[in-house]
């Protein structure tokens, strides 16, 4: 673990920044900082997206529709921007050939002595199953490990999600319980599993290194 560094006042390391870009089959993934302009791109995605995003999120009081509107959105990024200055998580949205493709946020980050947080992300259907969430939390966790120089990284899925399962095993989260009736998705109270990695657990090169080593990614 690195030493103890001062730092800024309302801030915290790794932020702002642009981890990436990864190449994967969909094109180059990079992160950066959500901006009040994604509005429209962010909204058209959830709003198309319904179907297959309402399984895995939070059940949004008011409807789907309503709010992710792009009136929705600049509310929202405030909150986002704030939190970010604040220290206490890192919005990041992801891109796809420069275009926006979804979210992967590093959120609920509690400095010494745990520096731990969660990650959560989604993005756009047309895209799935080429690599790019993937890459996404690999360049998110990696850059956690290092420039924002946390220790352990927490995911929660539904048993049922096959897709997110299957990104966490790629990325070597491990396996650490089942948390019952944990939070209320798609109108009910749903189990999720709990998954973790901390920064001893990461091989050499990182998450990202595991993906170019693998022949999953590679480097820009």
């Amino acid at each position: 673990m690195p030493p103890p560094v001062a730092e800024p006042l309302g801030g915290h390391p790794g932020w702002p920044a642009r981890p990436g870009p990864l190449r994967v089959a969909a094109g180059e993934v990079g992160l950066r900082p959500v901006r009040l302009t994604d509005a429209g791109a962010w909204s058209s995605i959830r709003l198309r997206d319904e179907a297959y995003l309402t399984p895995w999120e939070p059940t949004p009081y008011g409807g789907w529709a309503r709010r992710n509107a792009s009136v929705e959105w600049p509310g929202r990024w405030y909150l986002l921007r704030t939190a970010a200055r604040r220290g206490t998580t890192l919005p990041f949205a992801i891109t796809v050939d420069g275009r926006f493709a979804g979210h992967v946020m590093i959120g609920n980050i509690v400095r010494e002595p745990l520096l731990s947080a969660y990650v959560g992300y989604w993005c756009d259907s047309r895209l799935a199953g080429q690599g790019v969430t993937t890459a996404a939390v690999a360049l998110v966790v990696d850059h956690c490990f290092g420039a924002a120089r946390l220790h352990r990284i927490e995911a929660t899925v539904r048993p049922e999600n096959v897709a997110s399962l299957r990104v966490l095993a790629k990325l070597g989260f491990r396996h650490e319980g089942v948390l019952r009736r944990y939070l209320d998705v798609d109108g009910d109270w749903r189990d999720h599993h709990s998954f973790a990695i901390t920064a001893e657990e990461t091989p050499a090169g990182g998450l990202v290194g595991r993906l170019v080593r693998e022949r999953r990614a590679s480097w820009v």
